[in-house]
């Protein structure tokens, strides 16, 4: 498989871009593959379950976290397109509060790992998308737990027209001062 890294502010937070072959007929590419994602990415994870979800445009989902049984995420879309973010919660890291972002499409087949230790939100700028990822940990809802979207603290630019569609989660997320966090 060849699988471009790419990095983001957040040196933990990789950008993979797998390579496609495309010919009259569509394309073609590995979406996953354990020996270069273990060799060019993050050595010895485990991923334990696949999800998927689909949101209507100006959906944000986030900025999830568990504060036990963490959970690295493997991250990218398959329909429409959307802001990915990642948000640094280990309080021994230089980068503590500190946030990167990238846009995910079908289109550009971009891939965003996310390690265990940072919160995990999306905002869709399609009109719907479909977005799939692979977590390193099964979800306890006991466990989860959700910063303010737009804490001031952190200072994330969303791309967003108006006011974003909200799960009451999410509304009621905690601002960075007060959340629980990693030590």
């Amino acid at each position: 498989m060849m699988l471009k890294v790419i990095p983001t502010r957040l040196p933990e937070v990789k950008i993979l871009e797998p390579e496609a072959f495309g010919d009259a007929r569509g394309f073609f590419f590995e979406r996953f593959n354990a020996r270069a994602f273990h060799a060019q990415v993050y050595a010895g994870v485990e991923f334990v379950q696949d999800n998927h979800s689909r949101s209507l445009k100006q959906v944000l989902r986030g900025l999830h976290y568990q504060i036990q049984h963490p959970q690295g995420k493997l991250v990218w879309v398959i329909q429409g397109e959307v802001f990915d973010v990642a948000v640094d919660l280990r309080r021994s890291s230089s980068h503590f509060g500190q946030w990167t972002g990238v846009y995910l499409s079908a289109e550009n087949r971009r891939q965003l790992w996310i390690p265990a230790g940072f919160a995990h939100g999306f905002v869709v700028v399609s009109d719907s998308a479909e977005f799939l990822y692979k977590t390193t940990d099964y979800w306890f809802p006991e466990y989860e737990r959700s910063i303010l979207w737009n804490d001031p603290e952190i200072g994330i630019e969303w791309p967003l027209d108006g006011a974003p569609l909200l799960a009451a989660k999410d509304a009621a997320g905690k601002r960075l001062a007060d959340a629980e966090v990693y030590p």
